[in-house]
């Protein structure tokens, strides 16, 4: 077995040194530390006592953690900062796909290597060559790395992915567009390309000519762009792509010439969250940071029923006229009633023009509408995608301006 280079942590024991390196690893990994929280930390320690190791880490969370979302980054952080050898084997793996080894046996989990990026900063981690000889075994290759990066980024898990992939992706977000092609409104207007005989005004023109019609007036029909209406669901399980979604939302809202009337989003859990206004916002970082602050219940529970009784109640006159299209980005797993979940997206499909479900769980093969929430939901919308990397939201693009397009809904409602 290849031997690692030790991590660089401080091993004299000063309890007030290591917790500052550890708060160090916190804010490489993205969380908002600063110096007063580390000394606050410091004295809760040393306050409370850290007999139990269980204590410990609450009393550290609650010094360093102000969001739901940072919860299980600093979880994994703490584990392979305050030594775990097996577990900091298994992230190294992780984080060098050339050989197959330990990660075959446990992948990464959400923001494990985020943590381990943290830790592992500077430390080298690529594989010396191994001498061949006979008897031996050869090592099997994995070629990912052969791949251009934006390949694999593009068919890369969200939840998967790292801090600096997921920027590298975000920076791939904002590439991607949208379009829509417009509607054909019942009104009509005059223009000299028209195909349609407008009878009044060849009339009115007429007798101003002593009453003999000498041409034609045309006309055409006007033509009106559609909302783009998303709702998020920005649970435990669903967090880290809202986000991606989100970001690319913020892309297709502050896009010229796409086509839409207007980009309305909005997020939901335990409530609905009407995050529209933040969309104008030129700065997605800004964006989405006080789109995050206005909604309280990131990370949270799922009542995909009460929530979209909200938005029919409160805000389907107002956003939905004119044949808005819906994108609806949620798992499907709902704690609510499922009849009433039924009644509400019975509604929501009668006043949009299409429904399109994006479910992050059709990245699994053996994925089948057993959950009560997604039978009740499945019938009553006209598209189901897949919504868990780069490559389906750029194939949403096809599914928008198709209209009989309806993805994987036919085969999923041959198995309910």
């Amino acid at each position: 077995m290849v031997e690692l280079p030790p991590l660089e942590i401080p091993e004299d024991g000063k309890l007030a040194d290591n917790i500052t390196w550890f708060a160090r690893a916190l804010r490489t990994a993205g969380l908002p530390v600063g110096s007063g929280r580390v000394i606050d930390a410091i004295r809760a320690v040393e306050t409370v006592g850290f007999t139990h190791k269980p204590d410990f880490f609450y009393v550290l969370q609650a010094c360093f953690v102000s969001r739901p979302e940072h919860r299980i980054i600093f979880a994994q952080t703490f584990k392979l900062f305050w030594r775990d050898p097996q577990y900091l084997e298994h992230m190294i793996a992780a984080l060098s796909p050339m050989i197959r080894g330990v990660q075959d046996e446990q992948k990464a989990k959400p923001a494990q290597k985020r943590a381990a990026e943290a830790l592992l900063d500077g430390v080298e981690r690529d594989v010396p060559e191994v001498e061949e000889s006979e008897g031996e075994t050869e090592i099997e290759i994995d070629a990912s790395r052969t791949m251009s990066r934006e390949e694999r980024l593009r068919s890369l898990d969200f939840e998967l992915m790292s801090n600096a992939e997921m920027a590298a992706a975000k920076r791939m977000l904002t590439k991607l567009s949208l379009p829509i092609k417009p509607l054909k409104s019942r009104r009509t207007h005059l223009t000299a390309n028209g195909r349609m005989i407008d009878g009044p005004e060849t009339l009115r023109a007429a007798m101003r000519q002593g009453g003999e019609i000498q041409k034609f007036a045309p006309k055409a029909r006007r033509e009106r762009w559609p909302n783009l209406v998303a709702l998020c669901d920005i649970s435990g399980s669903m967090s880290q792509y809202s986000r991606a979604v989100l970001h690319f939302l913020h892309a297709v809202s502050n896009e010229k010439g796409a086509g839409w009337a207007k980009v309305h989003a909005f997020t939901f859990g335990t409530q609905l969250t009407n995050i529209t206004r933040h969309l104008a916002t030129r700065d997605v970082d800004a964006a989405l940071a006080a789109a995050g602050a206005q909604a309280q219940d990131w990370e949270g529970g799922t009542q995909i029923g009460t929530c979209l009784h909200q938005f029919n109640r409160d805000w389907s006159r107002r956003v939905m006229g004119g044949g808005a299209v819906v994108l609806l980005i949620t798992d499907g797993l709902d704690r609510d009633d499922p009849d009433a979940l039924v009644a509400e997206m019975r509604r929501l499909q009668l006043t949009a023009k299409k429904v399109i479900w994006l479910n992050p769980l059709l990245r699994w093969e053996e994925f089948a509408p057993k959950a009560r929430g997604i039978k009740a939901m499945l019938p009553h919308v006209d598209s189901f995608r897949a919504g868990h990397n780069i490559a389906a939201l750029e194939a949403l693009a096809d599914a928008i301006s198709q209209p009989d397009d309806a993805g994987e809904k036919a085969r999923l409602m041959a198995l309910i």
